[in-house]
C-alpha cells in the first residue's frame, strides 16, 4: 500500500524523533541502581578524599548510592583501564586527575588512549603546590634559591613522591625556567620524602598544602606557590610566577566515564557537580583540604585536559623522561 506523502512524512518524523526521547526519558530515570565511581589512590590520600566528597553529595542528590571502589596501581593507569572497559551506561565513573593528562607521554605503550577513551563529565577541584625547602638552604626567595642553585649545580637534591609525579615535573619545569640543574631524588609517597625534607637529606620539595603545618611550625620553608594567583591559606607567599612568568602548576581532579556514555547522563552528571561546587558546605569542606571548585562544562574539561597534555608532554619528551 502506498502512503499518502504527508502521512509518510509524519511517520518518518515520529521515527527520528524516538532515540532523542529514549535518550531524554533514560537521563531522567538515570539512575536506577548503584553507581560505581573508581578511584586511582588508595584511601587517605588528597585525591580519595575529594572524591569521596563528590560521591557522597552524587548520592544525595541521584537518589542512589555512588559506591567508591580503589584501584590503586599503575600510575592510575590500572583504574583508567577498567572504566574505558566498562559499559557506557552512567554506572561506572572514573576519579580521574593530573597523571591522566602526564601518563599519555610518561608511557611509551597503554591499552588505551585517555583523550579517546574516555569521556569528559566534569572537573572537580584545583590543589597548589607549594615550593619547600629546607631552612638550611641559605635562600629565602625564589631568585635567591636560582642564585644559589647556579652556584652549585648538580648539589641541589630536588625530591619528589615518584618519576613523573607532579610533584617531579613541577621541578623540572621550574628548572628549565629557572635555567638550573638540581639532582632528581624519587622517593615513593609523601612521608617519607617529607621526613627526609625536613632532616635535611634532600633540600627543596614541590609539594601540596598538606606541608601547612610544617610551614608554621619553621620545620620548612615556603618559598612561592604554583598557581597563578597567591593562596589564602598563605597570603604572604609569592607565586612562582612573580618570578618566572608563565609558570602555574596545579594538580587537578575531575570525573569521567567510558566513551560513548549517553550525552545527556554525562550532562545530567555534570550539572550536579556543578551545583556541588557552588554550595558552601561543600566548598568550605574543600577549602579545609586545600583545594578550590573547579566547575566548567564537559567541553571546558576536555579543553583543560588537552592543554594539559600538551604542556606536560613537552616537559617529558624535552629531559626524555621514561616511567619506573
Amino acid at each position: 500500500m502506498k502512503l499518502p506523502r504527508r502521512n509518510f512524512l509524519h511517520l518518518a518524523a515520529g521515527a527520528a524523533a524516538l532515540p532523542a526521547v529514549s535518550r531524554f526519558a533514560w537521563a531522567q530515570v538515570y539512575p536506577t541502581r548503584p553507581v560505581r565511581l573508581i578511584i586511582a589512590y588508595a584511601p587517605g590520600a588528597s585525591a580519595d578524599t575529594t572524591a569521596r566528597l563528590m560521591a557522597q553529595w552524587l548520592s544525595e542528590r541521584l537518589g542512589q548510592s555512588v559506591v567508591v571502589e580503589s584501584r590503586p596501581g599503575g600510575g592510575t593507569n590500572i583504574a583508567t583501564e577498567a572504566v574505558v572497559r566498562a559499559t557506557p551506561d552512567g554506572y561506572t565513573l572514573l576519579s580521574c586527575g593530573t597523571p591522566s593528562a602526564i601518563n599519555a607521554t610518561l608511557y611509551g605503550r597503554l591499552n588505551f588512549t585517555f583523550v579517546r577513551d574516555i569521556a569528559r563529565v566534569a572537573s572537580f577541584v584545583r590543589l597548589p603546590l607549594v615550593m619547600l625547602v629546607n631552612p638550611s638552604v641559605p635562600a629565602k626567595t625564589v631568585p635567591e634559591f636560582i642564585t644559589y642553585a647556579k652556584a652549585n649545580p648538580g648539589k641541589i637534591a630536588m625530591a619528589s613522591t615518584g618519576i613523573g609525579a607532579t610533584t617531579h615535573l613541577s621541578g623540572e619545569l621550574f628548572k628549565i625556567m629557572a635555567g638550573i640543574d638540581m639532582v632528581h631524588v624519587p622517593y615513593r609517597g609523601g612521608t617519607a620524602v617529607l621526613t627526609d625534607l625536613i632532616g635535611g637529606q634532600v633540600q627543596v620539595l614541590f609539594i601540596g598544602t598538606e606541608t601547612i603545618g610544617h610551614i608554621k611550625s619553621g620545620k620548612l620553608r615556603a618559598l612561592a606557590v604554583t598557581t597563578a594567583t597567591r593562596l589564602d591559606l598563605l597570603p604572604d607567599i609569592p607565586t612562582v610566577a612573580e618570578y618566572l612568568p608563565g609558570y602555574e602548576v596545579s594538580a587537578w581532579f575531575g570525573i569521567g566515564a567510558p566513551r560513548n556514555t549517553p550525552t545527556d547522563i554525562i550532562e545530567k552528571l555534570n550539572k550536579e557537580i556543578n551545583t556541588a561546587l557552588a554550595d558552601p558546605k561543600l566548598k568550605a569542606r574543600l577549602a579545609d583540604l586545600g583545594s578550590t571548585p573547579f566547575p566548567g562544562s564537559p567541553a571546558d574539561f576536555g579543553k583543560h585536559i588537552a592543554d594539559e597534555t600538551e604542556k606536560w608532554g613537552k616537559v617529558i619528551r624535552a629531559l626524555n623522561i621514561k616511567a619506573e
